[in-house]
């Protein structure tokens, strides 16, 4: 699987993770520096999607409830941060 399709399933599931909890929205919201219209700007970008992923990759808890939610083992989410980060 390329690696922009396997970013882009993450960061689906992610901000599905995110839409349902509203505390976390806002964690991650604050972790970004993203505001209400600025996050409503960024969907479906590259950034954004990055931006997911290093929230989730820094955030044990909130990764471990998104992969049960969304079926994504931790440990394949953290390897795949981890080839992304060497090819940006």
């Amino acid at each position: 699987m390329n690696l922009e399709k396997k970013l882009n399933e993450y960061a689906n599931s992610c901000l599905s993770y995110l839409t349902s909890d509203a505390n976390e929205l806002a964690n991650f919201m604050n972790f970004a520096g993203y505001e209400p219209k600025t996050l409503r700007d960024a969907l479906g970008s590259h950034s954004f999607s990055l931006a997911l992923l290093e929230y989730f990759s820094q955030n044990e808890a909130a990764l471990l409830a998104m992969g049960a939610n969304a079926n994504i083992n931790a440990k394949e989410f953290m390897l795949f941060w981890q080839q992304l980060n060497q090819h940006e």
